[in-house]
């Protein structure tokens, strides 16, 4: 196809300079210009905005890779490789995770894609070049503060210290260094300190998907526990606890009959605080024909990625169907560990929010191959992934909100900045808000001062987000990544009389030895920075 365009253009220069002699048809006379920096008036701004959340949306919807979502779930202590896809294979592979790996070299792209776009707002604020008014101009600035500072939030946990660039990029540039983690820290801090200030309250933001001043706060109580800035930490989560804006879901909303209160929460059409979800901190809404303000930008994965391949038993009745969830792929698997983390009692292990079981005309489901089928098609699942259209049952896309920040987790990081603290009392009392909705009972299922240390919070965020959590981001904000992956000892199925030795090799967890606290720095990235030096993180 590009050989045609190259053909026809040079075409049409050769029959333009045959019959002209002059070359002012070369000159160039611009009906309209569509530059960001001409993008400056109210809804110019507004459109500048909207499109930094789609830059956003290509995160959750990137489908180049279909197993990226994999990426920051397996090889961690909650996941395996089921189906897998490529993208995802060095982060179990600990040994092939390289500076080629195309997994770091991706995210990094996306992060400073949208850093770029949060710039030229910024700077059109900042500079005087925006008209538009100056609490418009103050809510977009704060906005893009928030996106900027969430995206070197996620630079600094996976790389560590990197360039800062806070400057809308509109030549090439080849000379960047890293800064240090320190400086990065202090970025984000300042971002999200206007953000806190200048965004506005839940039920005011222009719509869903964009950002409020608690989602700030949650960002910062997340970053200042990890620069050990615990009471910090604890203030900022109280601010939002205190706000009376959120509140634990604990009643049934959507009267499916599969369903439970906590299942609800991710059931989409009852997602969204306008549909009367009050545990939402920020939901990055999903929609069918909305790709700007906030939805359809790609090809959702994540339920190919969650999902049982219960379609591949369709001959013995397993049809597709929402009460299973649509049509998944089972590239990923729940590990034991996981599955095993529940106590007796607790709704977040129901069959609604963790499925095990698979039923014929009410009969257990029993495949043939048992490996087959417990591993690669139908392993347990997390169900906060269904979602069903029956206009599209091959489902290569789904369309399904994307749950960013709840007020669950604000306990959780509250547990721990006080962990931080050496509070544990008042840890155990954080948790204990989110197990007295999960056992229905003040009493059961309560946690007590000795028991919290950070092992016990880390499954606890496993117990309340799984599906929802990026699980390898936090297992490296906290420095638990070898540790934690070590204690994985899946693969395959190793007790299973069907399980072989290639199977077992193809797919174990290997190497956990050998990795380190950060990605390494994509080595394109340091090729192409010919007039600076970016150095490699240790170990690459």
């Amino acid at each position: 196809m590009k050989k045609n365009y190259i053909s026809l253009a040079l075409a049409g220069l050769t029959m333009m300079a045959v019959t002209s002699c002059s070359s002012d048809y070369l000159d160039e006379t611009p009906m309209s210009n569509y530059t960001a920096a001409t993008l400056t008036d109210s809804k110019g701004m507004n459109a500048l905005a909207l499109g930094m959340y789609y830059d956003f949306s290509l995160i959750q919807s990137y489908s180049n890779d279909q197993g990226f979502p994999c990426v920051f779930q397996v090889g961690t202590d909650v996941c395996d490789p089921a189906q897998y896809q490529g993208i995802e294979l060095p982060m179990y592979k600990y040994e092939k995770l390289t500076a080629d790996a195309s997994a770091p070299q991706v995210y990094w792209r996306q992060l400073y894609n949208i850093i770029n776009a949060t710039n030229v707002i910024i700077d059109n604020v900042e500079s005087g070049i925006s008209t538009a008014s100056e609490s418009d101009n103050t809510l977009y600035k704060a906005e893009a503060c928030f996106m900027r500072a969430w995206c070197y939030d996620q630079l600094a946990v996976f790389f560590g210290g990197v360039p800062l660039s806070l400057k809308p990029v509109t030549t090439a540039k080849v000379d960047y260094t890293r800064a240090t983690l320190n400086e990065v820290n202090a970025q984000i801090v300042a971002d999200l300190t206007y953000a806190t200030t200048n965004l506005p309250e839940p039920d005011a933001v222009k719509n869903g998907s964009r950002v409020n001043k608690y989602s700030a706060n949650q960002l910062l109580a997340e970053v200042y526990i990890r620069t050990k800035e615990y009471q910090k930490a604890v203030d900022a989560c109280n601010t939002i606890i205190s706000s009376g804006k959120f509140a634990l879901n604990t009643s049934l909303r959507s009267g499916l009959s599969y369903s439970d209160f906590y299942h609800d929460m991710f059931v989409q059409g009852y997602m969204r605080r306008k549909q009367g979800n009050k545990e939402i901190i920020w939901n990055y809404e999903s929609e069918n024909n909305n790709t700007v303000t906030g939805g359809q930008s790609g090809s959702f994965q994540q339920r190919r990625c969650w999902v049982a391949a219960y379609y591949q038993y369709s001959s013995k009745g397993l049809v597709l169907c929402d009460s299973l969830g649509g049509r998944g792929l089972a590239r990923m698997r729940l590990s034991s560990r996981m599955l095993n983390l529940y106590q007796a009692g607790d709704i977040r292990n129901s069959q609604a929010n963790i499925h095990r079981d698979f039923y014929v005309n009410g009969v257990k489901f029993k495949g043939t191959d048992a490996v087959n089928d417990s591993i690669f098609k139908l392993p347990p699942y997390c169900t906060k992934w269904n979602c069903f259209d029956p206009n599209d049952t091959f489902g290569y896309t789904a369309i399904h909100d994307v749950p960013m920040m709840r007020f669950g987790e604000t306990y959780l990081l509250l547990a721990e900045a006080y962990l931080g603290l050496n509070k544990t009392a008042e840890a155990a009392a954080a948790i204990n808000v989110l197990r007295t909705r999960a056992f229905g009972s003040p009493t059961l299922g309560q946690v007590s001062a000795s028991q919290i240390n950070i092992d016990f919070i880390l499954d606890e965020r496993a117990r309340e987000l799984i599906g929802e959590e990026n699980r390898r981001y936090t297992l490296m904000r906290t420095g638990q990544l070898q540790k934690r992956a070590a204690m994985n000892k899946d693969f395959i199925a190793t007790n299973n009389p069907l399980s072989n030795a290639s199977l077992e090799a193809s797919y174990a967890i290997s190497n956990t030895d050998k990795i380190q606290n950060l990605w390494p720095i994509p080595k394109t990235e340091i090729d192409l920075n010919k007039d600076g030096k970016l150095e490699q993180n240790p170990g690459y």
